[in-house]
């Protein structure tokens, strides 16, 4: 593991930067062969807390099911058959595009077959995985020398719930389009930003909550002259066009351009009606005056607490985040907490925090060598527990 060095990064680009990413990109391949292995142990040895509801081959099989846990049967929906508009009901105009288009892709030129789809979306997450630990440490090599910006990168890997980049989720493209689209607009290769950038927005529906963070950014590292800051401007917001392309998919299909939104307060998800009762601060306080009741009466709980742990130690330290690396990162990760947390819902937190990975720059950036050791015993204890969990069909989704 590379020393921890205070000295400021340079500003160009170097054969040790390049050998950095070469071994980062390579830990993260070695990373997703040993999360299949534990997946596979754990759903070998452990019991499912309830019925399998998605299989890859159409039977039963221990290993290659780890990779289709929940959502994964609705991605797999997308990219064999498309779309389908139910009106008034469920529908998974729910799920954005970019990574079932990706996912249909790969599984057509693979023969077309029920298993061939999910090879595909496994191929296009620890594709996207990969090359996202090199933006990341690219990204972070910005702000923090690259003995920094290599443990970002790590970490940001090895976080808590990054084992849903490797399996059929959507979770390792989001994290590509996002980290990609900073790099590009904060070095000013405007088109890698937007192009990144509307990936990143037709992936999740999260991702638009992060334009405003991205139209801050590029502002901020354009030269400051009226030209260059309005072209900033604009790079930033055309990060939207993904989301935008979707709208008017849906305004094809259905008539209505934000239909997507309506499916998803169909499954019982309503951003934006729990803001005055944030389930972060419920979650504090059960565990500041009834820690004991808490967990041990409450089934939720313990799944609660490990769903909303990050997003609470995220939004603590914000103001030191912001003093660190500036309010564009700050935004960021407050913008993504935002949408989910205001529907009052546990479910999801884990992951979409793993995406976030100016979090992970940060603790870079300020933790010792002693620090970081605790740091990844930490998260590689979580990473087992959740993976193991989430395997064997808890509610870690």
């Amino acid at each position: 593991m590379p020393a921890v060095s205070a000295a400021p990064p340079p500003s160009a680009w170097t054969a040790d930067d390049a050998r950095a990413v070469t071994q980062l990109m390579l830990l993260a391949v070695a990373l997703r062969v040993a999360t299949v292995l534990v997946a596979w142990l754990a759903n070998t040895w452990l019991p499912l807390a309830r019925p399998e509801q998605f299989t890859v081959l159409g039977a039963s099989h221990p290993f290659w099911d780890t990779f289709a846990r929940n959502d994964s049967g609705w991605y797999f929906g997308i990219a064999s058959r498309g779309y389908r508009w139910v009106e008034g009901g469920r529908n998974n105009l729910a799920f954005f595009p970019a990574y079932p288009l990706l996912m249909g892709l790969a599984g057509r030129l693979f023969g077309g077959t029920q298993a061939d789809f999910y090879f595909g979306g496994i191929v296009v997450s620890w594709l996207a995985s990969v090359a996202a630990t090199a933006f990341v440490y690219a990204t972070a090599r910005l702000d923090v020398p690259a003995a920094r910006a290599w443990h970002a990168a790590m970490l940001t890997a090895v976080f808590p719930f990054a084992f849903f980049f490797g399996v059929v989720y959507s979770e390792a493209l989001f994290l590509l389009g996002l980290a990609a689209a900073v790099f590009g607009l904060r070095t000013q290769r405007w088109w890698l930003g937007i192009a990144a950038g509307a990936l990143m927005t037709a992936t999740r529906v999260n991702g638009v909550m992060a334009v405003p963070a991205l139209m801050w950014l590029a502002w901020s590292a354009a030269p400051a002259t009226r030209g260059a800051r309005v072209r900033a401007l604009a790079a930033g917001l055309a990060t939207s066009l993904g989301v935008a392309s979707y709208c008017l998919f849906n305004w094809w299909v259905t008539g209505d351009p934000f239909e997507w939104y309506h499916a998803i307060t169909r499954w019982g998800y309503h951003p934006g009606v729990a803001l005055a009762e944030n389930p972060l601060l419920t979650l504090v306080a059960n565990l500041a005056t009834r820690p004991y009741a808490y967990l041990t009466t409450e089934h939720a709980a313990p799944y609660d607490v490990l769903n909303g742990l990050f997003p609470v130690l995220m939004v603590a330290t914000l103001p030191w985040l912001w003093r660190r690396l500036g309010p564009g990162y700050a935004l960021l990760i407050a913008a993504n907490l935002a949408l989910p947390l205001s529907s009052g819902q546990f479910e999801g937190l884990g992951r979409y925090s793993a995406v976030l990975f100016p979090f992970q720059i940060w603790l870079a950036a300020i933790a010792s060598p002693g620090g970081q050791t605790v740091i990844y015993w930490a998260y590689g204890l979580l990473y087992v527990t959740a993976l193991t969990l989430f395997t064997t069909l808890h509610p870690i989704f």
